[in-house]
């Protein structure tokens, strides 16, 4: 019996790590490694973010839609989730909220880089 519930409390772990890792993952474009979703479209960061907290909400989430967590992703190193107003959870890196880009087409694609002064690529370390 014992054997069992550690056997499932490892299967448990395994499982929540992997949510984490399915949601983003990294990528190369011109040299540079930067963190993509799952689909392989660039992630960026908003410079009017707080720490912890997104202020990227409506018309703003709309042309930079975030980069959603599952009710049951867990947080996993610098990769952590915060919760928006709009009762979603996102995903964050290093405490900055992450978003895709509406205008990026296809993967690879950075057309958000530096859009008004305040989008940036979000790069691996």
């Amino acid at each position: 019996m014992k054997t069992i519930a550690i056997g499932m409390a490892a299967l448990l772990l395994g499982t929540a790590a992997s949510f984490a890792a399915e949601a983003w993952k990294e990528a190369e474009v011109g040299g540079t490694k930067i963190y993509t979703d799952a689909s392989g479209m660039t992630l960026y960061t908003y410079d009017k973010d707080e720490a912890g907290k997104s202020n990227c909400y409506d018309k703003c989430a709309a042309n930079w839609p975030p980069l959603k967590a599952d009710a049951n992703a867990k947080a996993e190193g610098e990769w952590t989730i915060v919760d928006r107003t709009d009762g979603t959870r996102m995903w964050t890196y290093e405490g900055k909220p992450l978003y895709t880009f509406i205008k990026d087409k296809k993967a690879g694609d950075v057309t958000g880089e530096g859009v008004g002064g305040v989008w940036h690529i979000a790069k691996a370390d």
